[in-house]
């Protein structure tokens, strides 16, 4: 596989949904997506029910994703609580956003550059206690933030580092709101790569002003191999007004594949998973070019032309 496409719609997509998916049609929708061919997806996050109810069943969530053959299930934990009821639930691999953007950490998990980082230390020093948890870092706000505007790539690469020093066993950059370009994507994803080296994570991208795809061409070049997107497009940051837009998985997928990158993903059975939304969510806007216009005429997997 060329190119490993994470899923996030059960997290960042229903986070952002006012109504609740049931637990039932969640556990039908992930075995969904892990039988198109995704291998890893963001089921749930564990965070306080009262601050986001559509994710309050995350350990029966996570508990039944486990039973999926061959899935990297993913719990998102925004602290050393958050992480101790993940592992508690089964969950084997942990994912932790710490926001560049003081204004939008202190919104989003309320702590200061400081504390954010030491609860990565702990979540760190509660995986060394259980052989074969991981736990990577995804740095928030990492090319802009719509509280505080552009975000110093200075000092993003220092939170890269000041993470990893933590104990994450990778760093990732994420445009929670949209504002990343090429050429932003290009230089911070360079440096990432020069400071971590193999701990230098994958790209989180929004397409909230129709950058996503052009930014995950530039994050390609530079040596990216790991993107996240959201089926349908489902998602943003309820705590980043105006954050909105995830990359839909159908579009990346076909661009990756029509450009020769194995990701091992059945587009047909994506397009046939977005009914599983509907009905879990009736009535909920969906996005993608794929779905609306279909596959090429001879359209075929990089596998197959290869």
């Amino acid at each position: 596989m060329d190119v490993l496409v994470s899923e996030v719609g059960p997290r960042d997509g229903l986070q952002s949904v006012d109504r609740v998916m049931s637990t039932e049609v969640k556990h039908r929708w992930i075995a969904a997506l892990a039988a198109a061919g995704l291998r890893e997806i963001e089921v749930g996050s564990f965070v306080p029910p009262s601050r986001l109810p559509q994710l309050a069943d995350t350990g029966e969530v996570v508990a039944r994703a486990r039973s999926i053959p061959d899935l990297t299930v993913l719990a998102l934990v925004p602290n050393l609580v958050g992480a101790r009821h993940a592992v508690a639930a089964g969950a084997r691999s942990l994912t932790m956003p710490v926001s560049v953007s003081d204004s939008h950490r202190r919104a989003n998990i309320g702590m200061s550059p400081a504390e954010a980082l030491e609860q990565v230390a702990q979540v760190c020093a509660l995986r060394d206690e259980h052989p074969g948890l991981t736990v990577e870092v995804g740095l928030s706000t990492a090319f802009g933030c719509t509280i505080e505007g552009p975000v110093d790539e200075d000092r993003v690469i220092e939170y890269a580092v000041r993470a990893a020093a933590a104990g994450a066993g990778s760093v990732g950059l994420s445009d929670t709101t949209g504002y990343a370009d090429p050429a932003r994507v290009r230089r911070l994803f360079t440096r990432l790569s020069a400071e971590l080296g193999d701990r230098a994570g994958g790209a989180h991208l929004h397409n909230t002003r129709g950058q996503g795809l052009a930014n995950v061409v530039a994050a390609l070049d530079v040596g990216v191999r790991t993107f996240d997107s959201s089926l349908a497009g489902l998602g943003g940051c309820p705590y980043a007004p105006g954050a909105s837009g995830n990359i839909v998985t159908e579009d990346l997928v076909f661009l990756l594949e029509s450009m020769g990158l194995r990701t091992g993903v059945d587009i047909e059975a994506l397009l046939a998973a977005r009914d599983l939304v509907r009905e879990g969510l009736p009535g909920e806007e969906l996005h993608g070019m794929v779905a609306e216009a279909g596959l090429t005429k001879g359209f075929r997997y990089a596998a197959v032309a290869a």
